[in-house]
């Protein structure tokens, strides 16, 4: 077996006491140890001998880290984290930058695991979602009535925000509680509203408010716009289309609103978008958008297609839905990655043939899309079809080179 590079050991508010006779050892063995002032205090009376250098982390840690991981004493580095390493922790990264056959991992309890230990609920049933990760406003994506959520806070203030939050999405009526240092002597879980909240916490939310779902097909005053949004049918069946799911990114050309990157993000919490958008003003509504529906941290918002392309990444699925052209049509298709879709919709009979000829090029399928809602006639009541839709689904060929 590979000899590590780093050996990371899983710390709770217990320390040293917590900690099992194999992480002891492997920190009683330890030229260097890296962690964060408080986690070293919790071991310093045990290691803090001749042999042993104590290291706390610089701000911000991860320049700290990416320098530690970048050129690595001759020794094996110790690094302390708290709770399961491997769960939204420094484990995971220092895994991602250099290996797992160079990583040995000695977790802990994670704290997502205490919390529900504390609260008698089923872990395997209960959301997390990080506020140090990514911002408060991703709870967003996750509320739904009767589900549980617990939120990883990034300081003391997170749970307040959280209480903000869920009252306005409609979800002010949900239990809240804050569970503090778990694990530790110093453990308390209490309600929202005080003024001395301890900065390591857990927010655990049971929801009380509307039923939500993941499904696209949102209501279209969801969404603040100027009239430039795909309507919630022909929504729908794009991103059916689009296939989310994984880590995969999609680019969104012409992204209006920004709905169809929303729910193409709102169907799959691994996926990442870039919508591309020319007018400043919809960029910005764009933008304002991805927050309210808690996927920002998610969603890049860039500038004019085709010319904002470049360094833009490679993507695995493509919706163009406006400034349809043949330059951004054969610039998309070159950018998709092999074995990768892209999906587009023309209204205007110039870009209706516009799909039609990159399908003569490219194969895929054509459908047109006529939709009838019922709307008043003075005292009776009448269809009113919208404009139809042509969409144009294709997939690139693996053999086929970017």
């Amino acid at each position: 077996m590979t000899e590590p590079w780093f050996v990371v050991v899983g710390i709770g508010e217990d320390g040293w006491a917590g900690l099992t006779g194999t992480a002891r050892d492997a920190l009683e063995k330890a030229d260097i140890i890296y962690g964060s002032p408080r986690q070293l205090e919790l071991i310093s009376a045990e290691v803090n001998g001749a042999r042993t250098r104590l290291h706390p982390w610089r701000s911000p840690m991860s320049q700290h880290l990416a320098e530690v991981l970048d050129n690595p004493p001759a020794s094996v580095v110790h690094v302390l984290a708290s709770g399961d390493p491997m769960f939204h922790g420094v484990g995971a990264s220092i895994v991602r930058r250099v290996g797992a056959d160079r990583v040995a991992v000695l977790p802990h309890v994670s704290s997502a695991s205490l919390a529900c230990a504390r609260l008698g609920w089923d872990l395997a049933g209960t959301r997390i979602v990080s506020a140090v990760t990514g911002p408060p406003e991703a709870i967003v994506e996750h509320v739904s009535d009767g589900r549980r959520i617990l939120v990883l806070s990034r300081d003391e203030h997170t749970p307040s925000q959280v209480v903000t939050i869920l009252r306005n999405h409609g979800f002010g009526d949900s239990r809240v509680r804050i569970l503090e240092r778990l694990g530790g002597p110093a453990e308390r879980v209490i309600d929202p509203g005080r003024d001395d909240v301890h900065p390591l916490n857990i927010v655990a939310v049971d929801c009380r408010g509307p039923r939500t779902s993941a499904a696209p097909g949102l209501p279209d005053e969801e969404y603040e716009n100027d009239g430039q949004l795909t309507k919630e049918p022909i929504r729908a069946l794009t991103v059916c289309a689009l296939r989310p799911g994984g880590r995969q990114l999609l680019w969104d050309v012409g992204g209006g609103s920004g709905s169809i990157a929303i729910e193409w993000l709102r169907a799959d919490a691994d996926g990442r978008a870039i919508g591309f958008e020319a007018d400043p003003t919809r960029a910005e509504r764009l933008a304002r958008n991805a927050v309210r529906h808690g996927v920002a941290h998610r969603l890049q918002v860039a500038g004019k297609a085709p010319e904002s392309f470049t360094g833009q990444g490679v993507p695995d699925a493509v919706f163009i839905g406006g400034g349809l052209s043949e330059q951004v049509l054969e610039q998309c298709w070159d950018a998709l990655v092999p074995g990768g879709r892209l999906v587009a919709n023309g209204v205007a009979i110039e870009s209706q043939n516009l799909l039609t000829q990159a399908a003569g090029v490219h194969g895929g399928t054509l459908r047109r899309f006529s939709i009838e809602t019922a709307a008043p006639l003075g005292s009776l009541t009448t269809w009113r079809p919208a404009l139809p839709i042509v969409q144009w689904v294709a997939d690139k060929s693996q053999e086929q080179q970017r």
